[in-house]
C-alpha cells in the first residue's frame, strides 16, 4: 500500500506532505484493521517534515513524497530536483538550525539517497 504526492515546492508543501504522511496511515490501518502506534505515526510526521522542509529549502523545483507500508516498516521516499549531496552534520548543541538531517538518523537510523535523473530522492525506513 502506497500513497504518493508532487508538490510544488513552497512552504505549504511541508503541511501538505505531513497531512498525506498522516491520512494514509490512518486510513490504512483502518481499512486492514492495523493498529499503528501513535509512536510511529509521530515518527513518520516529523520525517516527513524534516526531508521535505530540505526539499523546499534548497531546491527551486517539485518535490515529491511516497509513503508505502510494507511488511513491520513504514517508508518514506522524498525527492527533489537538487543534485545536492545530503549529509548529516557533525553534532553541535550550540548550532541553530540544520539538524534535520541529524533528527532523521537519530529516528531512522539512517537514510539511503538515491541519485535520479532529475535530482535524487531519499528513502528513510521506520519500523513499526
Amino acid at each position: 500500500m502506497r500513497a504518493s504526492r508532487t508538490f510544488d515546492g513552497t512552504s505549504g508543501s511541508i503541511a501538505g506532505a505531513r497531512r498525506l504522511a498522516t491520512t494514509f496511515l490512518g486510513e490504512v490501518a483502518a481499512a486492514e484493521g492495523l493498529v499503528i502506534p501513535d509512536l510511529v505515526v509521530d515518527t513518520a510526521q516529523l520525517v516527513v517534515s524534516e526531508l521535505v522542509t530540505n526539499a523546499v529549502r534548497h531546491t527551486d523545483g517539485p518535490c515529491g513524497l511516497d509513503v508505502e507500508l510494507g511488511r513491520g516498516v513504514v517508508e518514506v521516499s522524498v525527492w527533489d530536483t537538487s543534485f545536492q549531496p545530503v549529509s548529516v552534520m557533525e553534532r553541535d548543541p550550540a548550532r541553530v538550525g540544520r539538524h534535520g538531517m541529524e533528527i532523521v538518523t537519530a529516528l531512522c537510523g539512517g537514510f539511503e539517497v538515491i541519485p535520479t535523473a532529475v535530482g535524487k530522492r531519499v528513502v528513510v525506513r521506520i519500523p513499526l
